[in-house]
């Protein structure tokens, strides 16, 4: 396969502090409504539990593919006819507390064709202002 062809993928992973439990946070991460007031313009979820992430009034559909009820969430990106593809993009975010501190942190895995970390990275500072505004931590 000529290497034009083929799309190299890049795992982009950041941590936030946030002051908030993840009872309260999960929400904001599994939910098409949470998700849609912080992460992109709009997020509905289709007859076949599809998630249509909205971003520049562009489709992108991903189906939740693992979650532990306040502690993680995994959506793995689909094609424009819902269907799976090999080396799929996906997002996770993983809920962590310290026992020690009692702070939670949100991780983020970011796995993508986007491989300009400076940007990624201001993108997810972005988007965390955006929901730490949300739930007021």
């Amino acid at each position: 396969m000529p290497l034009s062809a083929t799309r190299l993928k890049h795992r982009f992973t950041v941590e936030y502090p946030i002051n908030a439990s993840p009872k309260i946070l999960y929400p904001y991460l599994a939910s098409a409504s949470g998700l849609s007031q912080w992460f992109c313009q709009d997020v509905r979820i289709d007859e076949d539990h599809c998630y249509n992430f909205i971003w520049d009034n562009q489709p992108h559909f991903a189906e939740m593919n693992s979650h532990r009820t306040n502690r993680s969430v995994r959506f793995v990106f689909l094609d424009q006819n819902k269907r799976h593809t090999p080396d799929a993009n996906y997002l996770d975010f993983l809920l962590e507390e310290s026992q020690l501190t009692q702070e939670v942190y949100l991780r983020i895995m970011d796995y993508s064709e986007e491989t300009d970390d400076v940007e990624l990275q201001e993108m997810w500072d972005s988007l965390i202002q955006k929901l730490r505004e949300q739930v007021g931590g």
